[in-house]
């Protein structure tokens, strides 16, 4: 997310990427959603979810409170964690004055009240201009500890990788490690790269996921803000097609990642982000196309994945200035699929 323009985009232009695809088979995730272990039952991430990111800042998007996050939300990331001085930790500043006076104790209350619901609420780290960076054994232990206290301190669910100025696979994943051994099984971890990010296993952000599957919720990449980039069967697909989605998706479905690690990230309004905004009936279309093998452009996959995880969109907030249409439309069929 461009924190100056305050709203979500990727530094990337038209470039085509080179596919390297390595397949190293799918493997099961842990995707309960809770804080401690006595939840993990009642607030699991649903086998077909949303995910919402929601803005602590005002963009000229419509503004909210938590409560106010409409209810086909099944995962909400609280956009952003800042960084401090320190290399690698994080920590939270709630935009009161930005949300109309919205206090600590309400935010917190919200999150509680969320998670009653059966939601997740986690913390999203990074932006287009997000300035945290785990490159060492220190500061990979720093961003753990942090993490860990703001989970503690708020009651978040787990964290979201939202690195767009780079990801070092190595020490992101010792980190991610480090943090799921002190919140427990019940971690829910999110990633949402971009699609230059995800062209191949040998990328630092494909890497980072492959090596903490074990314990990945979900990777929404964002379909979005992007040049034209080559789908899993070779061919360049441009932003804004369903064969854009689904082609790109392929890559992360046979190169490693379970059918329930991956999303499908667009922008909620034309409003949300600098280009690939598609509508929701095109949404619809690429997960119908990856379930069940229905609605599929010129590129259809050679097998199905029924149990794709679902979708992501930039940003509640946007979806609540056009009236919800994307949640209504896409929340729907997320939730309507087998």
């Amino acid at each position: 997310m461009d924190r100056t323009r305050r709203r979500r985009t990727g530094a990337l232009t038209g470039a085509v990427a080179a596919l390297t695809l390595t397949l190293t088979g799918l493997s099961g995730l842990s995707t309960a959603s809770a804080a401690s272990a006595a939840d993990a039952g009642t607030r699991a991430v649903p086998k077909h979810a949303v995910t919402g990111y929601w803005q602590n800042f005002n963009n000229g998007a419509q503004v909210q409170k938590l409560a106010d996050v409409q209810d086909e939300y099944d995962i909400i990331a609280v956009s952003f964690a800042d960084a401090t001085g320190t290399p690698g930790e994080v920590t939270f500043n709630l935009d009161s004055a930005g949300l109309g006076g919205y206090t600590v104790d309400q935010f917190k209350a919200d999150i509680k009240a969320k998670q009653a619901a059966g939601k997740s609420v986690i913390i999203s780290v990074g932006g287009e201009k997000g300035a945290v960076s785990v490159n060492d054994a220190a500061s990979a232990n720093a961003f753990a500890d942090s993490v860990h206290k703001l989970m503690q301190e708020y009651g978040f669910d787990g964290v979201d990788i939202d690195l767009e100025n780079g990801v070092n696979s190595t020490y992101m994943s010792q980190a991610l490690k480090s943090l799921s051994g002190k919140a427990g099984s019940g971690l829910v971890l999110t990633m949402a790269p971009q699609t230059i990010d995800m062209q191949s296993t040998s990328t630092e952000y494909f890497k980072t996921a492959l090596a903490v599957k074990d314990i990945l919720t979900v990777v929404n990449m964002q379909y979005y803000n992007s040049g034209s980039m080559l789908g899993c069967d070779g061919k360049v697909y441009s932003q804004g097609s369903v064969d854009f989605l689904t082609g790109l998706a392929c890559i992360q479905l046979e190169g490693g990642l379970a059918p329930s690690q991956v999303g499908i990230g667009v922008p909620a309004s034309s409003s949300a982000a600098g280009g690939g905004y598609v509508a929701p009936d095109v949404v619809n279309n690429a997960l119908d196309c990856l379930a069940k093998g229905t609605g599929c452009g010129s590129f259809k996959p050679s097998k199905t994945y029924p149990d794709i995880r679902g979708a992501m969109t930039w940003s509640t907030n946007w979806d609540a200035s056009s009236g919800s249409a994307w949640s209504k439309s896409v929340g729907a069929h997320v939730h309507g699929l087998p």
